[in-house]
């Protein structure tokens, strides 16, 4: 039965659909009733293939329908909203972080006066003046270590930017076949030695 009519029901179904998918998934599913309700059929063997076509249909507007609520049912839905790609707010976050890491491992390199001058007239954002009377010294003073700070410190954080961006000796990968890349760089150097020899 299903080969004397599967194609007719397939085509069928494709021009009332207008989709091939759904003529197939209709097919099925009219097979599936079809087993389903074998019972009913006429014990005199009248024709099967109107009764087909006739759970055909009723699939079809059972599926149409259930289409038609899908439709109904996302258009009720709100719409959903642009989610912004946060990729470069992070590249940037990680760039800041990177950054700041570096200016106070810098700052921590300069002479303590120096360091005390920056703080207090960058950091806590105090005029000369103050700063110079916090310290017990000369504003000229207080002007002249910022400026030193100030141009150490960019000469310190662009040294230790390139220092974070580059790869310690011994990082990375081992070369050689597996048996050297499970060992450590240790093991190794001690391997190499032992060659030599």
């Amino acid at each position: 039965m299903f080969d004397e009519t599967s194609g007719d029901l397939y085509r069928y179904a494709a021009r009332v659909a207008g989709d091939w998918a759904v003529a197939e998934d209709v097919v099925q599913l009219t097979f599936l009733e079809a087993w389903r309700l074998r019972g009913r059929l006429r014990e005199d063997g009248g024709p099967v293939r109107p009764w087909l076509f006739g759970i055909a249909a009723q699939v079809l507007r059972n599926t149409t329908r259930a289409a038609r609520r899908h439709r109904a049912g996302m258009a009720r839905l709100p719409g959903r909203a642009v989610v912004p790609d946060f990729a470069d707010e992070l590249v940037g976050r990680i760039d800041d972080d990177a950054r700041l890491a570096a200016v106070r491992r810098a700052v921590a390199r300069l002479r303590k006066a120096e360091r005390e001058v920056f703080g207090l007239c960058v950091w806590a954002d105090l005029d000369y003046a103050s700063a110079a009377e916090a310290l017990g010294v000369p504003i000229g003073t207080v002007r002249s270590r910022l400026s030193r700070a100030r141009t150490k410190l960019r000469a310190l954080v662009e040294e230790e930017l390139r220092n974070t961006r580059e790869l310690p000796q011994g990082a990375g990968q081992v070369g050689g076949g597996r048996t050297e890349a499970a060992r450590s760089t240790t093991q190794t150097t001690q391997t190499t030695q032992e060659t030599k020899r």
